[in-house]
């Protein structure tokens, strides 16, 4: 799974929100410019091929303010923000890979 066609989409504006998405980006203080931002400095960290809808995969990237990221979205050609969130450290190693479940 390439991210270079996800960014082409988010460089044009041409991606939407999900309703989902939208209550968790209000809930976690996320704005727009910070979604822009994580992805565009992000690496796909998961790939979900069978996803509910349709393919979709999980970014991690950093907003120019230094917040860490995790953007899930559904692939091109349609690019919707599926859910954002701040990685939680304890989950996760370096933002990036799953610590084993215990």
């Amino acid at each position: 799974m390439e991210i270079e066609g996800i960014k082409v989409k988010i460089n044009i504006g041409e991606y939407r929100f999900s309703d989902h998405a939208v209550k968790r980006m209000i809930k976690r203080s996320i704005d727009r410019a910070e979604i822009e931002d994580a992805v565009l400095s992000g690496e796909i960290i998961e790939e979900y091929p069978d996803d509910k809808y349709s393919p979709s995969c999980l970014i991690y990237g950093r907003t120019k303010s230094g917040r860490h990221l995790h953007v899930q979205l559904s692939l091109p050609p349609a690019v919707v923000v599926i859910t954002a969130y701040d990685p939680d450290k304890s989950e996760w190693i370096d933002y990036k890979v799953r610590r084993p479940k215990e």
